[in-house]
């Protein structure tokens, strides 16, 4: 349902709004670089500095650029349930394909209150989930037993974006959930070691600069060729390591606004990046081959 590569979009913003005909670009940017999909209005996307009516229109209007031709995951997240199952259903009328569901935040609910912060959400829409485990944003981590149960007990939860950095846990839960539930890298630069051990995809920041060549870095994973996932791995790691120089996305903004994609604009508390590090970034994508 949900796997190969999928773009964690940024929202462009020109002049404080939304720029639309940007959010256009870059969508139809992706489908040229043939992602299987892109994941609107998540950390990327700055969904923390969005009101709830630009969230639902930057879904809205994903769903529309995007025409069928690729899939809408949309991020619908939250540290309040009822905010989450609102957004979601939103989302769900918007036409998105499902919903990618970050652990709560900053409130740190225990596994139980994590289990029913879920089950609700998903009881609430017949859009198909993918929970999202980012312990280094939240503060905790989706356990694995965690994620079983709500698998087991939610017939719409069908996979999870996994960013807590660890191989061992991707097989953990790789021989805990079976092979019918979908298991994505949160993190670049661990696409393809997460891949070699039953990932299947990418939720991907990169992309959004080279989607085509994140494209096939995953299509050689799934095939496994592992050589070829191991030489696009060793030519973009350095774009890879580099679009975190700063706190993420404030480098992925500036490096599209480099290729004349989107303007270089952010929401505070985000702010544009240190000259030294926005050099730094420059010369790592001229190296490798994303900006002329």
């Amino acid at each position: 349902m949900f796997t190969g590569t999928y773009t964690a979009i940024v929202t462009p913003f020109r002049s404080g709004q939304l720029d639309e005909a940007a959010l256009e670009r870059l969508i139809k940017f992706q489908i040229k670089g043939g992602v299987d999909g892109v994941v609107p209005v998540g950390t990327t996307g700055e969904s923390p500095t969005v009101s709830f009516e630009e969230h639902i229109k930057i879904v809205a209007l994903s769903v529309k650029f995007a025409a069928r031709k690729i899939k809408v995951l949309a991020g619908t997240g939250g540290n309040s349930t009822s905010e989450a199952v609102y957004l979601t259903q939103e989302a769900e009328k918007a036409g998105a394909d499902g919903s990618l569901q970050v652990a709560p935040y900053y409130n740190k609910p225990t596994q139980e209150g994590l289990y029913q912060h879920f089950k609700t959400i998903a009881k609430a829409t017949k859009l198909p989930i993918v929970l999202y485990s980012i312990p280094g944003r939240c503060g905790i981590e989706i356990a694995i037993e965690t994620v079983k149960r709500l698998a087991n007990d939610c017939k719409n939860i069908v996979g999870l974006k996994e960013a807590g950095g660890s191989c061992d846990r991707v097989s953990q839960l790789r021989a805990t959930l079976g092979e019918k539930f979908e298991i994505l890298c949160g993190d670049d630069s661990l696409t393809v070691p997460f891949m070699s051990v039953g990932a299947n995809g990418v939720i991907s920041v990169a992309s959004n600069v080279i989607p085509k060549e994140v494209s096939q870095m995953v299509k050689a994973c799934a095939k496994g060729d592992a050589r070829k996932a191991y030489q696009f791995h060793a030519r973009y790691y350095p774009l890879f390591k580099d679009l975190f120089i700063e706190t993420n996305p404030t480098p992925v903004k500036a490096a599209l606004a480099m290729m004349k994609i989107i303007e270089e604009e952010y929401r505070l508390p985000l702010v544009p990046m240190n000259p030294k590090n926005w050099d730094i970034l420059r010369t790592t994508l001229k190296r490798c081959d994303a900006l002329e």
